[in-house]
């Protein structure tokens, strides 16, 4: 799998990542499991095309000390479809500069 992955986080920062995404995005599913939704307009012209499997996510994993993040853009519609797929260089962007705004706003410095 590839993942973008920021590591070595300090005693505490795990617990303020999970906080922040959990306010912007939602409850967390399996315990540190975040669900990010991927902007409409960043979506390639197969997810576009597949309206059933809307939306589209990026999944965050929060461990003590690292954030893992997919590169995977998949769908809670299907398991396997042609429209999940690695991230466009353009959707792979977006989550990194989401990552670093979320690291930003807390204060946390990588």
């Amino acid at each position: 799998m590839k993942q973008y992955v920021i590591d070595e986080l300090r005693p505490g920062e795990a617990d303020q990542l999970k906080d922040c995404l959990q306010d912007d995005f939602g409850p967390p599913e399996m315990g540190n499991l975040f669900w990010i939704p991927v902007p409409e307009e960043l979506l390639s012209e197969t997810q576009q095309a597949h309206e059933t499997c809307r939306p589209f996510y990026f999944v965050i994993e929060i461990d003590d000390n690292r954030v893992a993040c997919e590169l995977l853009v998949r769908t809670r519609a299907v398991i396997r479809c042609d429209c999940i797929r690695y991230a466009t260089a353009g959707q792979r962007e977006w989550l990194i500069s989401t990552m670093d705004t979320v690291f930003d706003k807390l204060g946390i410095i990588t």
